[in-house]
Parts: C-alpha cells; structure tokens; sequence
C-alpha cells in the first residue's frame, strides 16, 4: 500500500459506528445476562454494501449461518441485532430456528425484508437463548429510552473491562467520509478469519468487491494478528456496512482516493484490534513484536505469531523477566527457516540476542521497561525486506480465575 499521509486521516478516538451519516444504535437489557445491557443494534437509513470475515471454526454459530446466508442474498445489510452472553452456537436446529427468529423479529420491528438484517451472538457456548426474553427485548429496543451508541458498545460486551472504540474521517472527492468501529473481545482471542465481534460502519459509497477485498487484506494485518490465548472463537466476526452516504464517486481500486480510504479503514481495524489485544482477560500489559527483514510476507506473520502465542513469552512479560530465550525458542519453531548467526531479537531498546548468542545487558534496567503497560519486542530475521507486527497480552493469574469459572 502506497504511503498515505497521517494528516490525510483524522482520527476521533472518542467517536465510533454513529459518526457516518445515516447510521444509530441502542442496547439494551433484556435478561440474558443478570443486570448488564445484553441486546443492541446497528441501522442504516438505507441498506448498505456488506463485506464480512468469519470464523475459521469447524463449529460455525447458528447466527454466523444465517447471517452469512443473508448476505450472499444481494450483498446488503441495513440492520444488525446483537446479543451477548450467550453464543448460540452448538446449540443445533433449534438454534439456527432462533437466529432466524431473532433477525425476523427485528427485521418486523423496522419493517425491512429479513435478509437486510445480520445476527451475532457471542457469550456461553453449548446453551439455548431464552428466546421469550429475547423477543420481549427485540419488541422493545428501537424505543427512545434505549437509542444510544453507549448502550450498544456496552451491550456486546462480555469479559471485556472496556469499550473498544474508533472513528476516522478523510476527504474523498471533496466530500468528508466517516468509518466508525466498535468491537468486543477480551477472552478466546486468535482470530483466523476472523470470541470477537467486530462492527465497522462507514457512508463511503464502495463497490462489494472491493470492499471485500479491502477487509480481507487488512484483516489478515489487523484482527488476524491478535492473540490472547490462543483459541479461535465460534462467533467471530467482523461486519463492514456502507451506505453512500456521503456523496463520493464510487470508490473501487481504480479510485484516485482508493488507498487513503484502504488506510482509514485500516486504522479504525488496527486500533480495535489492539485494544482487544490489551483488554485480554486478566492482562496488564500490551506485547507489541515487531519482526523484519523476513523473506515473505506470510513468514514474517508467522513468526510474529509464534512469539505473542507463546505461553512462556506472556509470562515472563507478566513476571518482568527479561528471559530472551524464550523468544528465540518460539521463532525457532515458527515453521520459518531463519537463520540463528543473522537473528537480532530486542527487549525494547534493549538488545538481547544477535550472531547466534547473548548480548550483555543490565538486568534492572530491562526489567525496569518490562513493567511499562506497552511492551514492544523487535526481531530482525535479516533475509528479506518483509516485515509484519503482531500484538498479545501477558498471561496472569487473573486470567485462570477468570476462566476457571467463566459457566459458573
């Protein structure tokens, strides 16, 4: 992707799926979950060209089927319910007659054709929704009292101690074009798509196929570079919905403007990303590892990948163990052939290890930049001039406690 400069991009770290014209949100309670808002919503004025990634998952969820079914319809979407604790997902026929009554419902209440609206779930697996609950809610979520951005980012939330969101605009044909994001994801993080739910709204007027391809791309930069424990979820998701409406010509890869809206809406990815990378269930700190100088593209992902899923890796960050051993063992069983004599690895600005063996280093001082909340680790392969960043969290005791009980 040709450099796009940062000021070409604004970025409203406190705006979100609202910003672009002629969408709105709202979440409510509906009783899914004891007291927190479990129900939400997005909706365009109009209906909207979709792209979406999903799940690699053998065990896809019932609402993933239907909305992926929906989709293919017309490649449109003007609505999207979502609920949270509970996935529906292994939950059979039964749970596939649910999602459809979920979308149907909602679809009623806005008086739009039924495959013009996405489902999403994500919450315990293996359990029925208490469907009378969750219709009494559909029935009554489009009401004033519930209508806002806050209460939908909040109602997608499972483990997550924080919202995920972000907005950016740019000019495209002199006109001002909006793509907002908010995503949840805090616990089985290694999305291969694509339990994370991305929603990613935008009034760009975009061509299906290259938005498609859009999102592809940068997912497997963005969301698909996040770990945090190593468990691909069965509801991942992530949506992108344009509706026009903001009044450019049509944006396909020949566009003059194409790369600077591919830069927008890989910024708004990035960003959610990493936030869901830093709310990991019982994190403290983000892993940032940069490698360089591989030999491809997909090489330098994997080895990437390999460092911020190692178990050994995240604990030592945990414990401010400046234990660079660790990180070479997990570049050295990547799959990548690298060689040991080329290898630099560094802790920060501190560094560890280059020609096959130790380089001296004073002990404090690394863990002293070990208990800062972002931790970044360089790796240099020296083979190429490919290059990728992948992002994790340390592995604490918080996140045992967290898991240990997460049915009960």
């Amino acid at each position: 992707m040709p450099a796009v400069s940062n000021k070409d991009v604004v970025v409203l770290e406190e705006e979100s799926v609202t910003l672009p014209k002629g969408f709105k949100a709202g979440g409510m309670h509906c009783g899914i979950k004891r007291k927190r808002l479990d129900l939400g919503y997005i909706v365009s004025e109009v209906p909207a060209t979709v792209a979406g990634v999903y799940t690699t998952n053998i065990f896809q969820a019932a609402p993933l089927l239907v909305t992926q079914e929906s989709i293919a319809k017309e490649n449109k979407i003007q609505a999207i319910i979502v609920n949270s604790g509970n996935a529906n997902a292994c939950t059979g026929e039964q749970g596939l007659l649910d999602a459809f009554e979920m979308q149907k419902g909602f679809a009623n209440e806005l008086g739009i054709e039924e495959h013009l609206v996405a489902v999403t779930s994500t919450g315990v697996i293996g359990e029925l929704l208490p469907m009378d609950k969750v219709k009494t809610g559909i029935n009554q979520i489009l009401q004033t009292k519930y209508a806002t951005e806050e209460n939908f980012k909040n109602a997608i939330l499972t483990t997550d101690t924080c919202i995920k969101q972000v907005a950016v605009q740019m000019k495209i044909d002199g006109k001002t074009v909006s793509i907002g994001g908010a995503a949840k994801g805090s616990g089985m993080i290694h999305p291969n798509m694509a339990t994370m739910l991305g929603f990613v709204t935008t009034d760009a007027n975009i061509a299906h196929e290259d938005l498609h391809a859009a999102l592809k791309d940068i997912t497997n930069q963005t969301f698909n570079m996040i770990t945090v424990d190593g468990d691909t979820s069965t509801n991942d998701m992530v949506l992108v919905l344009a509706n026009g409406l903001a009044g450019n010509e049509q944006l396909t890869k020949d566009h003059p403007d194409w790369e600077l809206f591919k830069s927008g809406l890989k910024l708004v990815s990035e960003e959610l990303a990493k936030k869901i990378a830093r709310d990991g269930e019982g994190a403290t700190k983000l892993v940032e590892v940069q490698v360089n100088g591989a030999y491809s593209h997909e090489a330098a992902r994997a080895v990437g990948k390999s460092i911020i899923s190692s178990n050994l890796v995240k604990t030592a960050i945990y414990g401010t163990d400046p234990n660079w051993g660790r990180i070479v063992t997990a570049i050295g069983y990547s799959g990548i052939p690298v060689e040991p004599n080329a290898l630099k690895v560094a802790i920060g600005p501190y560094k560890v290890f280059e020609n096959g063996l130790p380089c001296p280093f004073v002990e404090e001082e690394v863990k002293e930049y070990l208990e800062l909340e972002t931790v970044k680790i360089l790796v240099e392969l020296n083979q190429g001039d490919e290059s990728a960043t992948a992002w994790g969290c340390d592995l604490t005791y918080d996140y045992v406690k967290i898991n240990a009980s997460y049915r009960t």
